[in-house]
């Protein structure tokens, strides 16, 4: 018994020495791994999901052991995304040579107990955000060869401790936070090969000890705070190859023997410092020589012509110094650069180089993407075969004394991005063919002398992102397609003699930053698509002949400068103005606004604002020196002259009136008696356009007798009918005139004069028009429309109240009802802004919006339309006959009940009222109504919390139920309803304001909904 206790002892003695010394497992690092992968986040884990006991550690992902111990020596996990932090376990990695968590999310501090992994020789952590200081431990690892921390959120300063590697090779702590002066102990480091502190927060000079780094063959210390003069150690490192010390604060000037002393140097760059002096005459010496840039310093003299020699140069950067002497000599290093067949990247602008272009400029490498000449004193002419460099990108010849004209082969260079010829003295024609370099990002010919129009090819430049054509002598209009070019982030075309208008076109340009027009000759409206710009920042339009209100640009809340001033705009002065919070600049000089100055926001500053030369404004601060606003006179003694005034103003019309009536009963009376029985259009005494002219004869076949069969409905002056005549060759809707009523006449009048030279896609059409005498030898008045399938909107809102024949055969969802809002909204604005002159429709509603066969609205019925003129020859039986407006009761405004002159706000209450129906379903004159219970208050009393409890049940039916974004949209639909038939007319939304407003909310409603 006791022998055989003693071979199983020694039997698992022995298993126990084959299992340490084949190292199948070894808990030690299991353990370590499994805590490290317990501190990684949950999400991220299901990367690691063969570290489990099923699987033997050396097979796990990333693992790799060492042949005979079998421990863990290569931990590799770079990559993998993985977060959380890094566990302190990761120390007991005893055996560990090798590890990279590079490019992953860990965060938190590098744990102190990393300083346990003697071993270790490549530790590589960059890419992570990783926080806190460098820990002191780390610098025990004495066997590193490479340390990198690139690229996390490391603070404090770099440890004098770091002296203690001293096998390190590489060094990378770049792109952190790190901050004080490099300590002298980096002299220690004599097997350093690349050392990496760029981007960080690194001052003072650079300690002599690093002299000794003579193995030196990388060295970057970019974008830090370092200072004094040009590094010297620098000088004793002749291996190195690659030296960048830009945007540092070093002064001093370089070495003559540089190139030299530095013979490997490929790389070479020392941009944004101080340094000044010449460029040192050894650098062409220097073969490997690729990259070369001194960007923005002081330097001087001459460009060497010796660099001809450096055949493999590609990069060549010497803007931004003080070069050249302004003259003609100036420019010779050109004819030695073309032996530089790899040159990609020639760039000496700005600097002092004079003397005329070179054609040799032409024959430098056909490798050469970008030739940058900008902002020196170079003249002559662009080389007529600048088309051979054929690899071109960027040509930047700005802010020369270039003349002549933009040469042909121009158009060769498909592949240019960038054309920056602005602020020389160039001249001719912009020519067609720059529309074929579809590639342009950038083109810049401001200030020159170019003439002629803009090319409409242009518009072929998709990408365009800047377009500056200012201060030239343009003339023609500005193509159309330019304002169809999406891309654009940058528009000028000031100090031209463009004209024409500002095409609607506008509001496409979604990314406009900048657009600058102003000292121009373009006139009209500004359109109101401008507001739909929500990226503008600057909008100059100066010095033009735009006039009209300011459009709807509320939405445009980031615009920082606007100038506006010299033109002929008039109205109010937005208030939302006052919003503009960061607005710098707003200019509205010299123009015809009126009224007050908003008292708050931006027009408290005066620095801010400028309105001067605006003749009918008042109010505002008295920085402003504008003219007090004076409250209305209501004296009794006031109101008495009113009285006497209105008097005797009625009795004159009166006069006017019946002397007009006899002038007109006597003409009609003889013409009737040489016309009896003939027809003849309204065209021939309207002057207008329409369809041939039809008779009465025609009209009575076409609707069989005017027979009841073919009635479509009726109104205040007469009957609809369905009508197929033989002058037109579809159907058509034939509105009879009922003569006997009173104002037949003038409503007939007042609609063809309405409706003769307007067109809007949301008009009905009007054909033609009868003017003529019935078979009994009455007078017969009948106008031919365009007919709409789909009736009209108050059929489809009240189907109830339609006979069940006509009905509609579904219910109108929220986003059809919200399109045929849009449709009025347009038409109105169309009406009220973009007509020759302004027409108030005055009867607005639902019955007078008449729907096509894919329900798009148009609006008829212009029977008391009224042209907004002055009092006038033309204008005369306009003005007579405006005094008798009423409209709809529930839809006119109720300044029409006081006797007030139709408006165009009063069609503003009336949309109102209409969209208020339309997604409420309850007509203003519901007997739900009565007394201060309104339409409006009905509405106004239920928002927000209460608005589904209001809505036509058929819009909650046919859209809730699928789960629409309804209730929020028909909220804001309902407010500006609410604010469109405010009871004052100074008090509602332009049309503008509320078709822009609608948009917005049937885009926001799409957005939702998709």
């Amino acid at each position: 018994m006791r022998s055989m206790r003693l071979f199983l002892l020694l039997s698992f003695s022995a298993l126990m020495l084959l299992e340490a010394y084949y190292g199948f497992t070894d808990e030690t690092d299991r353990q370590a791994l499994l805590e490290f992968k317990s501190q990684v986040s949950q999400d991220k884990r299901v990367v690691l999901s063969s570290w489990n006991y099923s699987f033997p550690l050396c097979s796990w992902k990333g693992v790799t052991c060492g042949r005979k111990q079998r421990r863990v020596t290569n931990l590799n996990l770079g990559g993998l995304q993985l977060g959380g932090v890094i566990s302190p376990s990761i120390g007991n990695l005893s055996f560990l040579i090798s590890l990279n968590l590079s490019d992953n999310s860990f965060a938190g501090t590098i744990p102190q107990d990393m300083g346990n992994l003697f071993r270790v020789k490549y530790l590589d952590m960059s890419s992570n955000v990783l926080q806190g200081e460098i820990p002191a431990s780390l610098f025990n690892c004495s066997r590193l060869l490479e340390l990198g921390l690139y690229s996390n959120n490391l603070s404090g300063g770099v440890p004098s401790e770091i002296g203690s590697l001293t096998k390190l090779v590489i060094l990378d702590i770049g792109k952190n936070n790190l901050k004080g002066k490099l300590p002298v102990s980096l002299g220690n480091l004599t097997s350093l090969r690349e050392l990496s502190l760029r981007f960080n927060n690194m001052e003072g000079e650079i300690p002599g000890e690093i002299a000794t780094l003579s193995q030196m063959e990388f060295f970057s210390i970019t974008m830090n705070n370092f200072s004094g003069v040009f590094p010297s150690p620098v000088y004793n490192w002749s291996s190195l190859e690659v030296l960048s010390i830009s945007y540092n604060s070093f002064l001093g000037s370089l070495r003559p023997d540089l190139g030299t002393l530095l013979p490997k140097i490929r790389t070479f760059f020392l941009g944004n410092n101080y340094f000044t002096g010449a460029i040192p005459t050894t650098f062409p010496n220097i073969s490997n020589l690729r990259t070369l840039a001194i960007r923005n310093n002081i330097l001087t003299g001459s460009i060497p012509s010796s660099f001809g020699k450096v055949q493999n140069l590609q990069l060549m950067a010497l803007a931004g110094n003080s070069l050249g002497s302004y003259s003609s000599g100036d420019l010779e290093f050109l004819d030695a650069l073309t032996n530089c067949t790899q040159l990609v990247i020639l760039d000496v602008g700005p600097n002092r180089l004079g003397g005329d272009l070179p054609t040799v400029v032409t024959n430098l490498s056909t490798n050469l993407a970008y030739l940058g000449l900008d902002r020196n004193f170079i003249s002559g002419r662009i080389p007529h075969d600048i088309g051979n460099l054929v690899s071109l990108q960027a040509l930047r010849l700005g802010e020369n004394l270039i003349t002549g004209s933009l040469p042909a082969s121009l158009g060769k260079l498909l592949g240019l991005g960038e054309l920056s010829l602005n602020s020389n003295r160039m001249s001719g024609a912009i020519p067609f063919f720059i529309g074929n370099i579809t590639r342009l990002v950038l083109l810049s010919l401001a200030n020159n002398s170019f003439e002629g129009i803009i090319p409409p090819s242009l518009s072929n430049c998709s990408q365009m992102l800047h377009l500056d054509l200012g201060f030239n002598k343009l003339e023609g209009t500005i193509p159309q397609g330019i304002m169809q070019m999406t891309s654009l982030v940058n528009l000028s075309m000031e100090g031209n003699s463009l004209t024409g208008s500002l095409n609607n076109d506008i509001g496409r340009l979604q990314n406009l930053v900048v657009l600058s027009l102003g000292n121009n000759n373009l006139s009209g409206q500004l359109p109101q698509t401008l507001g739909k710009c929500l990226s503008m920042e600057v909008m100059y339009l100066q010095g033009n002949y735009f006039h009209g209100a300011i459009p709807y640009i509320k939405l445009l809340v980031d615009v920082r400068r606007v100038d506006f001033s010299n033109n002929h705009f008039s109205g109010r002065i937005p208030e939302y103005f006052a919003d503009f919070f960061k607005l710098q600049y707003l200019n509205l000089s010299i123009n015809n606004f009126e009224g007050s100055v908003p008292p708050k926001g931006i027009f408290q500053n005066s620095t801010i604002v400028l309105v001067s030369g605006n003749k009918n404004l008042c109010g505002g601060i008295k920085e402003l020196k504008l003219k007090p606003c004076l409250p209305p006179v209501e004296t009794k003694h006031h109101s008495s002259l009113l009285k006497k005034v209105a008097i005797g103003i009625s009795v004159g019309v009166a006069l006017l009136l019946l002397l007009f009536i006899t002038f007109v009963s006597l003409r009609c009376f003889r013409k009737r008696k040489m016309n009896q029985h003939t027809n003849y259009p309204i065209a021939s005494i309207r002057g207008g356009a329409f369809h041939e002219k039809i008779s009465y004869r025609d009209l009575l076949n076409a609707t069989d007798g005017f027979s009841l069969s073919n009635m479509v409905g009726s109104g205040s002056f007469g009957t609809v009918f369905k009508a197929s005549p033989p002058t037109e060759n579809k159907v058509v809707a034939v509105k009879v005139l009922n003569m006997q009523r009173r104002g037949a006449m003038k409503s007939f009048m007042a609609e063809c004069e309405s409706l003769k030279d307007i067109r809007h896609r949301n008009l009905v059409k009007l054909l033609t028009a009868c003017a003529s005498i019935d078979f009994q030898g009455n007078e017969f008045r009948a106008l031919i429309y365009e007919f709409m399938p789909n009736g009209s909107l108050d059929m489809w809102l009240h189907p109830e109240e339609v006979e069940e024949i006509f009905r509609p055969s579904k219910t109108l969802t929220f986003l059809e009802r919200l399109n045929i809002a849009i449709d009025v909204g347009c038409v109105l604005d169309y009406l009220h802004v973009h007509c020759h002159e302004p027409i108030a429709h005055c009867d607005l509603k639902p019955s007078n919006v008449l729907l096509d066969n894919d329900l798009t609205a148009h609006v008829s019925d212009f029977g008391l339309a009224r042209l907004l003129l002055k009092f006038g020859q033309e204008s005369f039986f306009n003005q007579l006959s405006s005094a008798g407006v009423r409209g709809t009761i529930g839809y006119a405004a109720p300044e029409y009940g006081m006797g007030g002159q139709p408006s165009i706000h009063g069609d503003v209450y009336s949309f109102g009222v209409l969209i208020l129906e339309m997604f409420t379903g309850k007509r203003p004159t519901n007997d739900l109504f009565g007394g201060n219970f309104t339409l409006h208050s009905y509405t106004k009393s239920a928002l927000p919390e209460r608005v589904l409890d209001i809505a036509d049940k058929s819009i909650i039916h046919s859209d809730l139920r699928v789960g629409f974004p309804v209730s929020e949209c028909l909220t804001m639909v309902l407010e500006v309803g609410l604010r469109c038939c405010e009871e004052s007319p100074k008090n509602r939304l332009a049309t503008s304001e509320a078709r822009c407003e609608l948009i917005s909310i049937r885009e926001r409603f799409l957005k939702a909904r998709s």
